[in-house]
Formats: C-alpha cells, sequence, structure tokens
C-alpha cells in the first residue's frame, strides 16, 4: 500500500527523512497547487526528479543547465531521432561535444534545482509509490540526501529571510546619490552587472529579474547584495500612485492631556 498525506502534515524535510533513513527505494509524487512533481529514489539515494511538464530529456536539461544552446539542442534532437537519452549521451560523448562529466554535472543541477523547489512547497498531496522507478532510458545519478536536507534547509531560510528584506518585487531601484562613489570600481559579478544596467525607476524588481530569465529568489538575492553595499535604494516605480493617506486624527487638547497626566500621577502615587 502506497504512502500518502498532506504536504500541512508531513513536510517534505520530513519526507526526504522518512526515504533517507529507511532507505527506500521508489517514486515520491508530490501534487502542488499548480505543479506536479516526481521524485525517485534508490536504496534511499537520490536518482532522478522530474518537475510538470518541463523537458525533461536529455537535451532539455542539457539546455536549461546551460550546457548546450538552445540552437545546439535543436540540431541534436534533429539527428538524434528516436534515440534513447542514455544513448543520445554516448553520442554527445563519442562526438566530442560534451564529457561524461559535462552531462552528469547537468543533470545533477537539474535534479537539484527540483528538490531544493519543494523545499517551498507548503500545500499539496504527496504519495509514495515503493520500487516504482524511473523510465530505463533515463539516466539516474546517485545522491546522498543528508546533504541535500542540509542545503535545502539553508535554502528556505534563506528565501524566508530576502521574502521579509524585500516583501514587494513589484518596487523599482534607483542609484544613491553619492558623489564620491563610481559603480564601475565595485567588483561586480556578471549576473550582477546584468541587474544593474536595467536598474531606472521605470522597471520593477520582477521587471528586471524577468528580462534576466532570474527565479525570485535570484533576483532578490541581488538586489539585497546592492542594498547592503549601498549602491541602490528601493523606490516607488515611476507612475504608481501613491497609498491612500492615513485617516487623520483630531488635534489634542493640551488643556485636557495635562489634566489626565496629573491625573495619572495622583493615581501611581496613591498604590
Amino acid at each position: 500500500m502506497a504512502l500518502k498525506g498532506n504536504l500541512r502534515d508531513f513536510t517534505v524535510t520530513q519526507l526526504l527523512n522518512l526515504i533517507n533513513l529507511a532507505r527506500k527505494t521508489g517514486t515520491l509524487t508530490i501534487e502542488g497547487p499548480q505543479e506536479v512533481a516526481w521524485v525517485s529514489f534508490n536504496g534511499g539515494k537520490l536518482i532522478y526528479a522530474q518537475l510538470g511538464n518541463e523537458d525533461g530529456s536529455l537535451s532539455g536539461i542539457l539546455t536549461k543547465t546551460g550546457k548546450i544552446t538552445a540552437k545546439q539542442a535543436q540540431v541534436i534532437k534533429t539527428h538524434a531521432g528516436d534515440k534513447s537519452d542514455k544513448e543520445l549521451g554516448l553520442l554527445l560523448i563519442n562526438a566530442g561535444y560534451l564529457t561524461q562529466g559535462d552531462i552528469l554535472s547537468g543533470i545533477q543541477q537539474y535534479i537539484l534545482e527540483i528538490i531544493y523547489q519543494l523545499f517551498t512547497w507548503i500545500d499539496g498531496f504527496f504519495r509514495f509509490d515503493a520500487n516504482v522507478l524511473p523510465p530505463q532510458e533515463a539516466i539516474t545519478i546517485r545522491l546522498d540526501l543528508e546533504n541535500i536536507i542540509m542545503q535545502g534547509s539553508r535554502h528556505l531560510q534563506e528565501r524566508e529571510y530576502l521574502h521579509e528584506e524585500i516583501p514587494n518585487l513589484n518596487m523599482a531601484l534607483n542609484f544613491v546619490e553619492r558623489p564620491d562613489a563610481n559603480i564601475r570600481d565595485v567588483q561586480l559579478t556578471t549576473e550582477e552587472w546584468k541587474v544593474v544596467s536595467y536598474i531606472n525607476p521605470k522597471n520593477t524588481i520582477k521587471q528586471i529579474g524577468k528580462v534576466n530569465k532570474m527565479s525570485d529568489l535570484d533576483i532578490r538575492r541581488i538586489v539585497y547584495g546592492l542594498l547592503q553595499a549601498g549602491l541602490v535604494e528601493i523606490v516607488r516605480p515611476a507612475g504608481m500612485p501613491m497609498p491612500a493617506q492615513a485617516r487623520q486624527l483630531p488635534p489634542v487638547d493640551k488643556k485636557e492631556q495635562t489634566s489626565l497626566v496629573n491625573r495619572l500621577i495622583d493615581r501611581i502615587r496613591s498604590l
């Protein structure tokens, strides 16, 4: 009988801990509000993952992880015909396109990205089917769950912290006025420069992330670094209406306020 339940009662972290400790073999299906994920294990080791309708073929994985370009993927698909992922992998290695290490690291990156995303799912249902494994043609790897659980927990904590620090991605960014500072003298990563090039009160943080194909977590992480460095500030986007003003309180009657304070003092003295 399959193990099944609700993520509100049993979190993804607890599920992975159980699978790891019990050295389970099978496939965990998690149905979230918008997507479905399938994660497979062998003897408690993570071996495979697939998310929703994403292209989980080898060419799709290698494209998503930056190992090949979209144009190269199209050429590969055209010449590969109906070859399985394992056959395609051997073909790429023998043709000198990629090394075995390139292929395995791409698959590992793809699987881990799915797993770390699952740590953030708090609504949905799960089902674990023992001894159900991925298709034979799929390329699998073996990853220890202990480090993944620890890293996933750190990712979750970071995500929650960054969401508290930058709650609204519909705000914009502007450079801080520092006459003595030149942003060109600052050591920035390639990803940070991509964000910096779009900083303008007309562009929201979400728009900047979207144009650079960054997740909400990635754009929050970069913006947080720029904020901490004192290079930018969060501003209201150009054209965004101001929030409704809070109801004005009536003016304070100074005589009544003084009388109230005196009565409080007398009350405290009598205690």
